[in-house]
């Protein structure tokens, strides 16, 4: 029995869209990890690309478990002497670009590498409910009832 390598040409990718409202982000998180890197098919092949396009709405919403909203703290530095800098989560939610806190997340929970960085190009978070994907036609995953500790009350 030979092992089954995918090549470019047995790679198909679908389109799934994700609505984070009221979902716990690592939860979030780790089963987008786990649709863009392609695990959850049958055919994963750890050295391709071979999984969907992942697009998130409502990435405002999101919840978080215990105080980490007020606690928990995103480092970024300046490049310069002393110039550590940070936020809370609960800043970067109520400011300009609260879909980085999932795009971060996600993108913690891929392994390191030029094939990681190409598949954080499959991924796309909004922080409305509008995206500009129609065309294509994704499919929705409703990650509510797969397991009643992915959502949260708040």
């Amino acid at each position: 029995m030979k092992t089954f390598t995918a090549t470019p040409a047995d790679i198909e990718k679908k389109w799934i869209l994700i609505d984070a409202e009221g979902i716990v982000l690592g939860r979030l998180a780790s089963i987008v990890a786990m649709r863009l890197r392609g695990k959850h098919k049958a055919s994963f092949t750890p050295h391709m690309d071979m999984g969907d396009n992942v697009i998130v709405i409502n990435a405002d919403k999101i919840q978080m478990t215990g105080k980490k909203r007020t606690d928990k703290k995103y480092y970024w530095h300046t490049g310069h002497p002393g110039g550590i800098k940070n936020r809370t989560a609960e800043q970067i939610l109520d400011g300009a670009h609260p879909e980085r806190v999932v795009t971060l997340a996600v993108k913690r929970m891929l392994p390191g590498g030029k094939l990681s960085r190409q598949q954080m190009t499959n991924l796309r978070v909004y922080a409305g409910a509008e995206h500009p994907h129609e065309a294509q036609q994704p499919e929705t995953l409703d990650l509510k009832p797969l397991n009643p500790k992915n959502t949260r009350s708040a």
